[in-house]
């Protein structure tokens, strides 16, 4: 059991910090490369119309999975406060509670979202070339939910215990499990996007049970016998309090793409609905190095401030910021220079190429002013403060970014290049409004664990 658990309140900050963030960073990528693959199989051996509902369903589902992923969050702050304050059988109780949560949460999904398929896709503007695609790859991915919010719970409560190489290992083997299924599902058996989904989730699965029986095996603090589950009616308010606002603050975000995304289908139809989800696909995998420094900020910081360390927990805000404007600089550059190579990479014809360029000129200023926001957001996090990100994120969204978007891309005609400039826009207000509120010095409270500070100022 020791071994799957890790002491992040003691020891050099900016070493900790980058060990703790690699392993997290390569199960991102790694989850990423099989999300990325999906939409290159499906790209050269679907078409258009393929891809085309992939992107589209892929948003949708991307708000269900960073909902459960907020809830999560919840869980792997309260466990890594308990686990720096020695409570572990708050630690129990935590896991226990959490993974009862996410259960009952996929059940409500599941059954209320496919009885809106067609519905949903319609508000969407899908095209109706792309309309079947669109569908097959939703539904499945829908009756898959429970592997992913499975999943989900799991990497939370590995985090929170300072564990960054267990997921890594099972995320592993759903991305080998995945792309051999795309390849088979998608390229030997002509199934489209409804293949790629079914490989998808089939993958997470084989992840999820995988690591449930690895954990039992290693003596896991947690022993999922079903006696053990037992819901514990104090830690969901505490889940509820700490995850709920992270939870919609990520939910809000992602539907403001949606909405984008909309928008764009639209005005300039199939091709261009192709492009923006081969924007999103690479923004996804791009921004991955910041937000693994941006949820290893939040776990190290859950645990120092579950021993009341203000000191080191702002030595660690300002390793994070650093590393993430540094890696941020990288991915700006490369954008600008090659924005042509990006599509190509996944296989994109000509129209879906031409676009998209477009689009990424104007989005890729996201990555200047993204990692400031991202990096301060694991500390509000990390204290169990997740409702300044919640603010922060559904004012940049629902008064900047969707308002903006319309305007640039409709009113004053610039199309998907005013809807691209929109995106830094807002991040950027969010940004201002996040210093705000961490110069405040709100977050040195914690909302899980009252115990004196070490240091205050």
């Amino acid at each position: 059991m020791a071994q799957l658990e890790k002491d992040l309140t003691k020891g050099n900050v900016w070493k900790q910090l980058v060990l703790f963030a690699i392993p997290f960073f390569a199960s991102n990528l790694i989850q990423s490369v099989y999300s990325v693959a999906d939409m290159m199989i499906v790209s050269r051996f679907g078409g258009t119309d393929s891809v085309s509902g992939v992107s589209i369903s892929s948003m949708v589902m991307l708000i269900v999975t960073n909902l459960a992923a907020g809830i999560a969050t919840g869980g792997t702050v309260m466990i890594g406060q308990f686990l720096g304050a020695g409570e572990r059988e708050k630690i129990k109780k935590s896991i226990s509670t959490l993974f009862i949560t996410l259960a009952v949460l996929a059940v409500i999904l599941t059954g209320g979202l496919v009885a809106f398929i067609n519905p949903l896709l319609e508000v969407l503007n899908t095209p109706a070339e792309a309309f079947k695609e669109a569908y097959g790859y939703l539904l499945i991915s829908l009756l898959g939910i429970v592997f992913i919010l499975g999943y989900n719970a799991l990497g939370a409560v590995m985090r929170g215990m300072g564990d960054g190489k267990t997921p890594l290992k099972f995320v592993t083997v759903a991305c080998v499990v995945n792309i051999v299924l795309d390849i088979v599902f998608v390229k030997e058996l002509h199934m489209g996007a409804a293949g790629a989904a079914g490989a998808t989730v089939i993958a997470q699965g084989v992840s999820m049970i995988s690591c449930v029986v690895y954990l039992i095996r290693n003596r896991f603090i947690f022993d999922f016998h079903l006696s053990s589950f037992r819901f514990a009616g104090e830690m969901f308010v505490m889940l509820i309090k700490v995850g709920l606002p992270s939870a919609v603050q990520q939910a809000a975000t992602n539907f403001s793409f949606l909405v984008l995304g909309a928008q764009i289908n639209r005005i300039a139809g199939v091709a261009a609905s192709a492009a923006t989800g081969i924007v999103s696909k690479f923004n996804s995998f791009a921004l991955l190095p910041e937000v693994a420094v941006s949820m290893s900020v939040a776990a190290m910081i859950s645990q120092n401030m579950g021993v009341g360390d203000i000191k080191r927990t702002k030595k660690v805000t300002g390793y994070g910021l650093v590393l993430c404007c540094g890696i941020s600089i990288v991915i700006f550059t490369f954008v600008q220079v090659f924005p042509h190579e990006v599509f190509r990479l996944f296989g994109a014809k000509e129209d879906v190429v031409n676009v998209g360029v477009l689009y990424m000129r104007s989005f890729s200023f996201e990555y200047v002013v993204m990692p400031f926001i991202v990096a301060l957001n694991g500390v509000f996090i990390g204290t169990g403060n997740g409702w300044v990100s919640l603010i922060t994120d559904t004012t940049s969204a629902f008064l900047v970014r969707i308002p903006l978007a319309v305007y640039l891309g409709t009113t004053a005609g610039l199309g998907v290049f005013g809807i691209g400039c929109a995106v830094p826009c807002a991040t950027f207000v969010g940004t201002l409004i996040t210093f705000a509120f961490y110069l405040s010095g709100c977050w040195k409270k914690s909302t899980i664990i009252a115990r004196p500070q070490k240091e205050i100022f």
